[in-house]
């Protein structure tokens, strides 16, 4: 049943069009032409018109994917869309940043508003956005990255950016130009000019290519608009397929990220396979933290499998393919056969006889003296200008004991070998993978194309898209160079917080919702950049702030004692907020003294006779200072306090605590650390054991307030005016006299990145 779906050209109904090619439902979108302001959208189905959210419930449920728009069978899943098609309705332009940071909140560490797949609610409130004349702006300030990469997200669904398109062709605008009336610098992106009007603007501005800058809130932005070939919504099957040879780094989150977006995009699946072909590096303990580190990434798999799984199938297909002539045996010696692919020279072994690359394939899988001897190849073009094309070694022997089928194979294939074929069975229809590779994509169409003749039945066809390697300044992520690292003890293992690995940047106090938008704001570009660690830390730091706990701790070293004179006696005990602007972070008790620790930074900048600030008490005068002689450092201090002074007019807030039995402070070690690398950007010819950074851990010891006691392992909480901590060791964790381990997080200030160690920074100033 046809529908027609009227509106003023200057108001699209952005939401209506979206859903309707979303849901496959036949709308004829038509701008009357005597319309003005006051024309609403109406929807005219049969002799009756629908208005409002109504238009979109009438689609929806006119639509075959009906139970999917509405997040499911489940009825509360039902009702909570119900509700977002209000609060859509409810968007308007003088609510609009209240209502996108409230949105933002809701969204920090969720994909869709309802459930695990885009429902109505998602269009609704997409389209109440793209058609509000200050979305721009409010997008632009950076203030709501969540709102930002779900509204990117929702912007690039194929059949919504069509509707865009669709809209904007209809109020006369091409698609990707700047919002109505922009002037020559490109302010006023939001505004309406006298003919497009606002909403056309905000559709030219979705339709445009780069998308990700406005995910990602800064300019380092990407987009997914990367027109995956022959991609069908619903048929995409795309592979997340690590080696068990180490644990995930955050090159390997990035890869597993953008294969769930896209399987998300198209409503396809994701495959996880482990690419175990290697024995003689593959653990089960690396098994299992990839499987920890997918967990905590929150990939959502179809299915979990490993190449081992077809051992058998590939040796069936080598012994076709030897018989096709396209393997042979080859016994040159490793270093030799590398130099002959490097002239183009063949191989004497080359021309070697079918009957006589069966017999060596024989002893190949027998692990025999012969076999061990040879490498099985792919006879394809050793003139081939393209060095991956020369004869690349297909399947090669290895007696290590491999962690899954033991000893019963003694011929594996190699990753280029196994990869092509193993995609093609598994239904794999889109693989995505750095581009460093891009010269192993003619390689990798050859092989699959070798197997499609010799398979019985055949093989589908893969298509192949890369995107750019995720590098970072001062790091390397060459497998290979991190197993350096953890075997010659420069760290403590692969989840040591100064690795690049997931359960490293976790250690060290990375949310994993930052790691994810930070991934998602880098796009699917094909720019090969460095990244600046601070990029991430930022992101992580405004995750953080608004909710972390604030505690107090002191230095030990040069402490000093400050005396009020005034001080109550006996020590009295408050209770304060441990976060002000978020109550759910509970309470603390702060315990006051007539004689409190103050770190030695802080009491050096104070002057006699100066008035402080004691935090989370009140003012303080400073009668009397007392140095050390030969050094001029403070040793002691005495005051009174200034309760009715104003805090607003102190220059010096200072972070105590009560020196006394009554405040029972806990020991700490406070842990901060430094890049691994001590060059930015780390080249290709340079030997990196020459750059590796000599101390890269430092470690303060201090006390802090009796409540950090009751912190937990992985706990965030900030010391006041030291920065950003989580906890690594709880209170009591290594037995009786062990201090608390905390671990700085990095906060994205350059100056704080490139210098950890470095001492407090001086008393607060008002």
């Amino acid at each position: 049943m046809s529908a027609t779906l009227t509106f003023w050209d200057r108001n699209p109904p952005y939401a209506a069009v979206a859903l309707a090619r979303l849901a496959n439902v036949p709308v004829a979108a038509t701008p009357d032409p005597k319309g003005t302001k006051e024309t609403v959208p109406t929807l005219s189905v049969s002799g009756e018109t629908f208005t409002g959210t109504m238009i979109l419930k009438y689609i929806a449920r006119a639509s075959a994917q009906r139970d999917e728009l509405y997040g499911g069978s489940d009825a509360l899943a039902a009702c909570q869309v119900d509700q977002w098609l209000d609060q859509a309705g409810a968007i308007t332009p003088a609510a609009l940043e209240a209502q996108a940071a409230a949105l933002n909140d809701y969204l920090q560490l969720r994909t869709f508003l309802v459930g695990y797949s885009l429902t109505l609610a998602d269009v609704a409130v997409w389209g109440a956005l793209q058609a509000s004349p200050l979305w721009n702006k409010v997008r632009s300030a950076g203030k709501v990255p969540h709102l930002a990469r779900w509204f990117a997200f929702c912007a690039e669904v194929p059949q919504i950016r069509a509707a865009t398109e669709e809209l904007v062709a209809l109020a006369g605008k091409k698609p990707g130009a700047p919002a109505g009336g922009a002037d020559k610098k490109g302010a006023g992106a939001g505004a309406a000019d006298k003919k497009g009007g606002a909403a056309a603007g905000a559709a030219a501005g979705a339709a445009a290519a780069d998308g990700g800058a406005a995910a990602s809130g800064g300019d380092a932005g990407g987009s997914f608009d990367i027109g995956l070939p022959g991609a069908e919504e619903g048929k995409v099957v795309t592979r997340f397929p690590p080696e068990p040879s180490g644990y995930l780094h955050i090159g390997h989150a990035k890869a597993a990220l953008l294969n769930q977006y896209f399987a998300d995009m198209y409503k396809g699946k994701l495959l996880v396979r482990f690419d175990d072909t290697n024995p003689s590096k593959e653990k089960d303990e690396f098994v299992e933290n990839i499987m920890k580190d997918i967990a905590d990434l929150g990939l959502r798999y179809e299915k979990l499998t490993y190449t081992s799984d077809y051992f058998p199938q590939l040796l069936d297909l080598g012994e076709r393919l030897i018989r096709a002539g396209l393997l042979y045996a080859d016994d040159t010696p490793v270093e030799a056969m590398r130099e002959q692919r490097g002239r183009g020279e063949e191989s004497a072994c080359r021309g070697r006889s079918v009957e006589e690359n069966l017999k060596i394939w024989a002893e190949m899988q027998a692990g025999s003296e012969v076999g061990l001897a040879n490498a099985m190849r792919f006879k394809i073009d050793m003139k081939s200008v393209n060095g991956t094309m020369r004869d690349p070694v297909a399947f090669r022997c290895n007696l290590t004991h491999h962690w899954r089928t033991g000893t019963k194979y003694k011929l594996y294939p190699t990753y280029d070998c196994a990869c092509p074929f193993v995609d093609a069975v598994e239904g794999v229809t889109h693989a995505l993978r750095t581009s460093e590779y891009r010269d192993r994509e003619e390689q990798y169409y050859w092989i699959l194309a070798a197997y499609q003749k010799v398979w019985p039945g055949g093989l589908p066809h893969v298509h192949i898209w890369d995107y750019s390697r995720l590098n970072f300044v001062n790091t390397v992520l060459s497998k290979r160079k991190l197993t350096w690292f953890v075997d010659t003890g420069r760290v403590d293992g692969w989840a040591d917080p100064r690795m690049p690995t997931v359960q490293g940047i976790l250690r060290r106090g990375l949310r994993i919702e930052a790691l994810k938008e930070f991934i998602l704001s880098q796009g699917a570009s094909k720019n090969i950049t460095f990244q600046e660690w601070d990029k991430i830390w930022t992101i992580n730091k405004k995750l953080i702030d608004p909710v972390c706990p604030r505690h107090t701790a002191v230095e030990v070293e040069g402490r000093v004692l400050l005396t009020l004179e005034d001080g109550p006696v006996p020590p009295e005990v408050v209770t304060v907020p441990r976060h002000l602007k978020y109550p759910p972070a509970g309470k603390k008790a702060v315990t006051r003294g007539r004689t409190l620790w103050l770190e030695q930074v802080d009491a050096a900048a104070i002057t006699e006779g100066e008035e402080v600030t004691l935090m989370s008490w009140g003012n303080a005068i400073i009668s009397s200072i007392t140095r050390d002689a030969a050094t001029g450092a403070v040793t002691a201090l005495a005051g009174r306090l200034n309760l009715a002074g104003d805090v607003k007019k102190t220059k010096l807030k200072l972070t105590w605590l009560a020196a006394v039995p009554e405040c029972e402070v806990v020991d700490l070690a406070l842990l901060d650390f430094d890049y691994l690398i001590t060059k930015k950007k780390v080249e290709e010819d340079d030997n990196f054991m020459d750059l590796v950074n000599p101390v890269t851990k430092y470690e303060k010891a201090a006390v802090g307030d009796p409540n950090m006691r009751a912190l937990q392992k992985g706990d965030v909480i900030q010391l006041e005016r030291k920065g950003y901590y989580i906890v690594d060791e709880p209170h009591g964790a290594k037995g009786p006299g062990k201090p608390m381990v905390l671990f700085a997080i990095p906060d994205g200030r350059t100056k704080n990145m490139s210098k950890p160690g470095a001492a407090a920074p001086p008393a607060a100033s008002s």
